[in-house]
């Protein structure tokens, strides 16, 4: 019999976290989409800054099927706890050095208050 020990998934609060920021990216930041400097959406600015965080200046490519072209991103929603941990790191580091004003957690403004 083989067992494997598999880490817990991300839990609520861990998944939560993540949409503040995505969500000043989309307001604070446009980026170059067709050539124009654009306003991205949170789930747009997450297959980017999820593809920064894995490492890949070359992402998937795949042909639309009507000619274009589909970035093929990676799921965060497959990370386990520790992995998401280091996504909201990054999150926070990435949007410090982009000059992106986060708002602080919840959990955060609760205990201060």
């Amino acid at each position: 019999m083989i067992c494997e020990e598999c880490e817990n998934r991300r839990n609520a609060a861990q998944n939560s976290a993540q949409w503040p920021i995505l969500q000043a990216w989309s307001d604070q930041k446009e980026w170059p989409v067709n050539g124009q400097m654009t306003r991205l959406s949170r789930e747009e600015w997450k297959d980017i800054l999820t593809c920064a965080f894995e490492g890949e200046t070359s992402p998937r490519l795949a042909m639309g099927l009507s000619g274009g072209v589909v970035m093929l991103g990676r799921r965060t929603s497959r990370y386990g706890k520790r992995r998401f941990s280091e996504w909201l790191e990054f999150l926070n580091a990435a949007s410090v050095e982009a000059g992106i004003k986060v708002p602080a957690p919840k959990y955060r403004e609760a205990e201060v208050a």
